[in-house]
């Protein structure tokens, strides 16, 4: 009988009975982890990806290998990690603009019909952070306030220049959305990532932007950008005397952006809870969230299911504005 058994155990393990299973099965992650930042380095979402994954691969032993795919506002990217094999081995750490690009795609550039579901094409596994924006300008320009600000765009119509990080980005729909209350006609120049938006910007080729705060506090602190607010419904922790727009001159203004992880659609949920909970957990080290002050950001760590309903809610709000602008999105 002891002879048969171990005869039936060998024969399962080496998958003659019942095919793979648990005998075969390593435990997660035993390789590389690729991490897909759907923009070009130097910007806010490619920090926080450095920042988890190096974290990541402390923890777990395994190399996590941040990838930039930069192109299409975020699109090229999302796409690479949608049609990854759903087994935790490619991420997308992706933001605002990511899962715009992705909810606005469509081969005649017209803004799909019905209402977003991010779960169609993507696993969500935790919000990393949902910081306001900082409205900066290079220090040429003659604005001091936004008051200013708003006074020389209708002084000089047409001839302001906004960077953003892509079509589609928050960066992009904070300044429409600016735009829009205030009854302006500033220009949109779009850039593949927050990095090379910020390099025009202290080069002057662009007058102003909205930015998270991680790629333009250390120029803020150094002098060579101005910020004139936050574009929250209050104050941030991280520049407190910095007026939100809203005090300093458009009442009834606010956006925020925000960067999260995600992975492909129908990432098994064991797989979904075991990310989240580490993630969640590396946010709350102190010299991450450290790290992350020194940048102007604060951890936002969510559930899954939570930062699921977070997305279909933002996209929602975002594609409103869109129709309701006419904004011409170019994926």
């Amino acid at each position: 009988m002891s002879k048969l058994l171990h005869i039936v155990v060998a024969a399962v393990c080496a998958g003659l009975l019942l095919g793979p299973g648990p005998c075969d099965a390593q435990p997660y992650p035993s390789r590389p982890i690729r991490m897909i930042v759907p923009a070009a380095p130097g910007g806010g979402i490619d920090i926080l990806a450095r920042i988890v994954g190096q974290k990541l691969n402390e923890s777990w032993g395994q190399p996590v290998v941040v990838e930039n795919r930069a192109g299409a506002s975020g699109s090229i990217g999302a796409t690479l990690a949608a049609r990854a094999a759903p087994d935790g081995y490619t991420l997308l750490m992706a933001s605002t603009g990511t899962l715009m690009a992705v909810a606005t795609a469509s081969p005649d550039g017209s803004i799909p019909a019905g209402a977003f579901e991010v779960r169609r094409e993507l696993t969500p596994i935790t919000l990393v952070a949902a910081p306001p924006y900082l409205l900066v300008v290079h220090p040429a320009l003659a604005a001091g306030s936004v008051a200013e600000l708003i006074a020389l765009a209708k002084a000089r119509p047409g001839t302001l220049n906004f960077g953003s990080s892509g079509s589609g980005a928050a960066s992009h729909l904070a300044a429409e959305l600016f735009n829009a209350v205030a009854g302006l006609n500033m220009v949109h120049v779009p850039y593949k990532g927050q990095g090379q938006a910020v390099a025009d910007l202290l080069a002057g080729q662009v007058q102003l932007m909205f930015s998270p705060a991680p790629p333009v506090t250390p120029h803020i602190r150094a002098g060579s950008l101005r910020a004139l607010a936050v574009t929250g419904a209050k104050r941030s922790a991280f520049e407190a005397n910095l007026p939100t727009v809203s005090e300093a001159g458009l009442p009834g203004y606010e956006a925020t952006g925000w960067f999260g992880l995600l992975g492909p659609a129908n990432l098994p949920a064991e797989l979904v809870q075991r990310l989240n909970a580490e993630v969640v957990r590396i946010l709350m080290l102190d010299d991450v969230r450290a790290r992350l002050a020194q940048l102007g950001a604060e951890p936002a760590p969510s559930t899954a299911d939570g930062f699921t309903r977070y997305i279909n809610d933002d996209v929602g709000k975002w594609l409103k504005l869109i129709r309701d602008l006419g904004i011409k999105m170019e994926n």
